[in-house]
């Protein structure tokens, strides 16, 4: 959660999901009675996003046209940028991570597993992250070297969701190679 929390407050732009607030819970005046376990706990408070667009997808209620496609995927792509320019990799990137509001503003989430990148220094980072089916293949055969490329292959694989409403290329295995 700590790192969550850095990287909100650092990426803090109108295509990333927006913290309004931390509170950390020991002035407890703002709270009335609550035990003793939760004292010293963080509330996160984040804008509220109508929806996410693997639920959209999901719904079959939505079946969006290609201007409405090239439009989230614009949308996308300029919140990657924007982290990218600010040393972000966010290394989870989904359908269920994108928030999309009613009135069609696309929102990137959860920062979990976002790490800090520099081109020119070569730092090792795990590659047993992003979900299986939008993890690009160099991850799959065990790279730990790699920068904003990775989250660039989520992308496609989104914009491949987009247009057939399901994850393609999750194949009939789904264990990654160890």
């Amino acid at each position: 959660m700590h790192r969550e929390v850095l990287s909100s407050l650092q990426l803090n732009n109108r295509q990333t999901f927006e913290m309004i607030f931390i509170l950390k819970q020991k002035q407890r005046s703002y709270f009335c009675n609550l035990p003793s376990s939760v004292a010293s706990s963080f509330y996160l408070v984040f804008e509220y996003v109508d929806h996410d667009l693997m639920g959209l997808l999901d719904s079959q209620l939505v079946d969006p046209s290609e201007l409405q496609v090239a439009s989230l995927m614009k949308q996308l792509l300029l919140a990657l940028s924007y982290c990218h320019m600010r040393g972000f990799l966010h290394r989870d990137l989904k359908c269920s991570n994108i928030l999309i509001s009613k009135s069609g503003q696309l929102k990137l989430a959860d920062f979990g597993l976002a790490r800090l990148y520099q081109e020119n220094y070569k730092r090792l980072y795990t590659n047993r992250v992003i979900t299986l089916w939008y993890r690009p293949p160099e991850l799959l055969l065990g790279e730990e070297r790699y920068g904003p490329w990775v989250d660039i292959w989520s992308a496609g694989c989104i914009l491949a969701e987009l247009f057939i409403k399901k994850a393609d290329i999750s194949g009939p295995n789904r264990n990654p190679p160890t």
